[in-house]
């Protein structure tokens, strides 16, 4: 009898794991090839983004007690709040242990190396800044980098070939330190404002490993829409930038901090969801806010109040 009940288990993990496309085995994880099998399917990992209480000014490591109590899996801290760690006598070692004892990974960091311009030496400056910013990052275990366009926000007709040999070349920074840094989506800038550009980018970096950072307001702000999530790979993702906006102001004139927690306002966060999901996404979602009403409340309630709308729009969906 057991090994019988063996083999239908192994029948039903082998049918989800068909469900989810040929891909779907690599990006499945423990817990959900164990829901495959009948337990409960948890299919991201929630993530905190420092911005979300930077208006507070914390510590990080306060910020890291926040975020742990408030019972996130992850954290996506700001360079410049490592730095200014550091700068006050931190040990970098000892913030590591920190989030290693709370059971937190640093699953990105937020930088802003301007690695696409178009001057050259500003340009290997920008490289340079980005290889401090991610051995500052590895240091506490930080496994990513985002890399929108920073300094390239206004350029006019932007040839994407060109962004795309210089996100292979800080690509190639990142292989060397051992951090991935992700074409971060800008909806307000002129390059790499939509999704469709961001995929030209990294695809027309033909580097293995090459990745995209969307994010629900920048994917509204841009232009790009929410349907050709679908179109990309679980591999294409590492990380998922999480919030909501509401319907005034208007797309034209909405800014960061208009974002708002996820189910407050009017984005298609289901049908997010459920996308990621059939691509076989079971990676990180990140909450990253940026809304003067929230920095003006108690920093905790805050970070609880966002996982548990977070939580319950991906039930929902």
């Amino acid at each position: 009898m057991r090994s019988r009940v063996s083999r239908r288990e192994a029948l039903a993990l082998a049918l989800a794991g068909a469900a989810l496309g040929t891909g779907g085995w690599k990006h499945m994880s423990g817990s959900t090839l164990a829901g495959a099998a009948g337990a409960s399917v948890k299919p991201f990992r929630y993530c905190f983004n420092t911005s979300t209480i930077r208006g507070q000014k914390l510590p990080l490591g306060e910020v890291i007690e926040i975020v742990s109590r408030a019972g996130y899996h992850a954290i996506e801290p700001w360079i410049d709040e490592i730095e200014h760690y550091r700068s006050a006598g931190g040990s970098l070692s000892d913030l590591a242990k920190r989030l290693r004892d709370h059971g937190i990974t640093v699953e990105s960091g937020i930088g802003f190396a301007t690695w696409m311009v178009d001057d050259p030496a500003q340009r290997a400056a920008g490289l340079e800044q980005a290889r401090r910013d991610m051995e500052l990052l590895a240091q506490i275990g930080g496994k990513r980098l985002a890399a929108p366009p920073v300094g390239a926000t206004e350029i006019e007709n932007f040839d994407l070939r060109r962004a795309a040999e210089r996100y292979r070349a800080l690509l190639d920074v990142g292989t060397q330190v051992g951090v991935v840094p992700m074409a971060e989506v800008w909806g307000f800038s002129k390059t790499l404002r939509t999704l469709a550009e961001a995929a030209m980018i990294a695809i027309g970096s033909d580097h293995p490993q090459a990745c995209i950072l969307p994010d629900i307001y920048h994917l509204y702000k841009g232009g790009s829409g929410f349907h050709g999530l679908k179109l990309l790979s679980a591999s294409a993702v590492h990380v998922f930038h999480l919030n909501d906006y509401p319907a005034t102001p208007p797309r034209e004139t909405i800014t960061d901090a208009d974002r708002v927690y996820p189910g407050d306002g009017i984005a298609p966060l289901g049908e997010v969801f459920r996308d990621l999901k059939t691509i076989g996404y079971s990676g990180v979602l990140s909450i990253e806010l940026f809304n003067s009403t929230y920095y003006a409340q108690d920093p905790l309630t805050v970070a609880k109040t966002a996982l548990a709308k977070l939580q319950e729009a991906v039930q929902k969906a």
